[in-house]
């Protein structure tokens, strides 16, 4: 999808203080065996924040930041991968309460890790209609009874953070050029496991746990060669979705600056995203991505913020985001920095 007329005009981030790796297993919550292994330094952990909370925390920082009128937003899309509240109860009416007010349209993004990229495609089509201006907020709290952050999955550890982005029709310090999302539907069963899909987990009390999900799809389809078909096509997808998202924002590969990818560790990133696209693990942002964890749905939003805040991006620079969530959903953006973001002329 490309999206030439529509700019970034505000980014906030809400990221609580981060534990370190060393903490975590002094205290027995991380296998010491990993730490070498994964080169991973630490997670954001809120504590007893709530998710809806840090979302307000990030978007109050996106409007300060750049001095627009909440008034102005015609649509709310609030992503998220984990809880948010009491069964029943969605959390973008509480941004709606505390924020913006009613005579806004308000949708949860339930699209896990890539929520993000889904609320990017779908808040920039609302612009195409002749809108003003979207809100954008991922958060996620992974503190709870039902979650082992420090062992969530193969590879990572689950960090607490929120962030927002204001999509506008007018211009900003950056512009989205490019967004797009697909799907490898066939490795749908490799975040379920072999778990029933009734009843849902919370009702009986099943733990998520991504590590025992993802060996039970693998013994599911041994011998089948359906496993090993699905990590091939994902492979392929991650590449075309790539492709199809430079062509679409006007660019090549070479004239990307850096690259956001999941916060997972220093062998999956440069496996599964850098090396397969024939790039140095110096233009990723693993680096700042290992000390945080994988922040659910933030994870290339708070590495833009970051980016852009310690110039890291600077007019002219574009970052390619990428990212990988359940479906198995595979998706990319281009953003073009033009100038300085307005809290770094202002700072």
């Amino acid at each position: 999808m490309r999206t030439p007329d529509v700019y970034v005009t505000g980014l906030g981030v809400h990221l609580p203080p981060v534990v370190s790796i060393e903490s975590a297993v002094a205290q027995g919550l991380y296998p010491a065996e990993e730490v070498e292994l994964h080169q991973l330094a630490g997670a954001a952990v809120a504590g007893d924040v709530p998710a809806p909370e840090m979302a307000l925390l990030a978007a109050q920082q996106a409007f300060k930041r750049t001095g627009h009128s909440p008034d102005d937003v015609d649509v709310l899309l609030y992503a998220d991968s984990w809880h948010q509240g009491p069964d029943g109860w969605q959390p973008q009416y509480h941004l709606q309460r505390h924020l913006l007010g009613g005579d806004v349209l308000a949708v949860e993004v339930r699209q896990g890790c890539n929520g993000m990229f889904g609320a990017l495609e779908l808040g920039a089509g609302y612009l195409s209609g002749g809108r003003r201006s979207a809100l954008l907020v991922a958060s996620d709290n992974f503190g709870t009874p039902m979650m082992d952050r420090w062992r969530m999955g193969p590879g990572y550890v689950a960090g607490d953070a929120a962030s927002a982005v204001i999509l506008s029709t007018e211009p900003g310090f950056a512009r989205l050029l490019a967004v797009r999302s697909v799907a490898v539907p066939e490795a749908e069963q490799m975040h379920r496991g072999d778990e029933p899909l009734f009843p849902p987990g919370p009702t009986v009390g099943r733990a998520l746990d991504f590590v025992s999900r993802n060996a039970a799809f693998k013994k599911q389809v041994t011998g089948s060669g359906e496993g090993t078909g699905a990590l091939i096509r994902i492979h392929q997808q991650t590449l075309s979705v790539v492709e199809r998202v430079l062509d679409e924002a006007g660019i090549g590969l070479g004239d990307v600056t850096r690259v956001a990818y999941m916060n997972y560790s220093r062998e999956i990133v440069e496996q599964r995203c850098m090396a397969a696209l024939g790039l140095g693990m110096s233009r990723s942002t693993w680096e700042f991505g290992r000390t945080v964890g994988h922040l659910g749905a933030s994870d290339q939003i708070v590495s833009l913020d970051h980016l852009v805040s310690t110039g890291e991006l600077g007019p002219g620079d574009h970052l390619l985001m990428i990212g990988v969530g359940p479906g198995v959903t595979l998706s990319a953006a281009v953003v073009q920095i033009l100038h300085p973001a307005p809290w770094q002329s202002s700072s």
